[in-house]
């Protein structure tokens, strides 16, 4: 036990809530104490939201820790962490706050218990400024089992914005420790499929109207491929009222791509499902093995492995910077980032490798 807390401050770089899970999550595996500073400075509302709150709150409790400063539009956090604990654990946003927000700072520090985790998570799950539960399920899953992680996702109840009221079940199983993951060759793209959903009183013509224009705009950059976006009317699991679609794209190597977006207020379907087709597209021209969202959510699973990750990107996000940063100042992880030019193309891609701190699980 390193009794000097870890200081971070939490303004550098993106300076988000990826700051706080990060570094709480690395905290509550490594069993060193932290002190986060300047949370979330320089956003609208600085400090924690309610979805930072219950984020920490769920790790200090997997962890049996002791959090200091927890509270709403609190700057200044430091957790002491313990033993993490297996067991049935529950974290409610209480809002739409993400519940895929609360599985990234959960689920690393879960892989490090003595055994098997339930997770019951409640809050948005197809929210803003956050991934997705189906991306979650989607994208994430498959590509972070490759580190030999095994979790089920349960999706009970979608929320939506500003409600939230979504609940899912997470069960986690623990590891002795993480495979390194090499992802350089992307292949060609094979399939493209998704889903445009409509819930509560929005109209089903909202849900075909995102999808005829989603599939229209990717039609018009790839040709050849049979586009399958299902419109969706959300029934009995579906908690208020929302719409959006996310769309996946497979290559012939297993590596997932995705572009997703919400509806609003006062925005026709046809712009949300063009925005969702377009950052697809922008996410699969670059020739990368993950997409932009993914890019950094891999991070802590790098660090934290034992041997040399290598990853293929497009251009390295502030994200996937802050991420880096965070887990080499808590963890022996060292990484490189190499820019490499394509001749045949205009194409930039970047290999991120990591030679990884090698944890393992004192309990297995």
């Amino acid at each position: 036990m390193d009794s000097a807390a870890a200081e971070i401050d939490g303004s550098v770089m993106e300076g988000g809530g990826q700051i706080l899970r990060v570094s709480a999550a690395l905290s509550c595996i490594t069993g060193n104490p932290i002190k986060i500073t300047k949370i979330r400075a320089g956003r609208s509302t600085p400090g924690l939201r309610p979805q930072h709150l219950s984020g920490l709150q769920l790790v200090s409790d997997l962890c049996s820790g002791s959090l200091l400063g927890a509270s709403i539009g609190s700057t200044d956090i430091s957790m002491t962490p313990a033993k993490i604990q297996s067991g049935n654990r529950t974290a409610d946003t209480q809002t739409a706050g993400s519940v895929c927000l609360l599985l990234q700072i959960a689920l690393p520090c879960a892989l490090y218990a003595d055994a098997s985790s339930q997770l019951c998570l409640k809050g948005g799950t197809n929210a803003e400024m956050a991934p997705q539960i189906d991306y979650t399920v989607k994208v994430f899953k498959p590509i972070v089992e490759k580190f030999g992680i095994h979790f089920d996702c349960d999706i009970k109840m979608r929320g939506y914005y500003p409600k939230g009221g979504g609940e899912v079940m997470v069960t986690v199983n623990p590891v002795k420790e993480l495979q390194p993951v090499t992802m350089t060759e992307r292949g060609n793209i094979t399939k493209i499929h998704g889903r445009a959903f409509v819930a509560g009183v929005l109209p089903f013509k909202l849900a075909k109207d995102m999808s005829a224009a989603a599939v229209r705009t990717i039609r018009k950059e790839i040709k050849e491929l049979y586009i399958n976006i299902q419109p969706l009317q959300e029934k009995e699991k579906a908690c208020g009222n929302g719409n959006g679609i996310i769309i996946i794209a497979e290559s012939s190597t297993g590596c997932l791509f995705a572009g997703s977006a919400l509806g609003k207020k006062g925005v026709y379907a046809d712009k949300v499902g063009i925005e969702a087709a377009e950052m697809l597209l922008r996410n699969i021209r670059h020739n990368g093995c993950v997409d932009e969202f993914l890019q950094d959510q891999l991070i802590i699973f790098m660090a934290l492995a034992k041997g040399t990750s290598r990853i293929r990107t497009g251009a390295v996000t502030l994200h996937t910077q802050t991420a880096i940063h965070i887990a080499e100042k808590l963890t022996q992880a060292k990484f490189t980032i190499t820019k490499c030019e394509d001749e045949l193309s205009s194409n930039v891609t970047y290999i991120i490798e990591c030679q990884g701190s090698g944890i393992t699980n004192p309990h297995l």
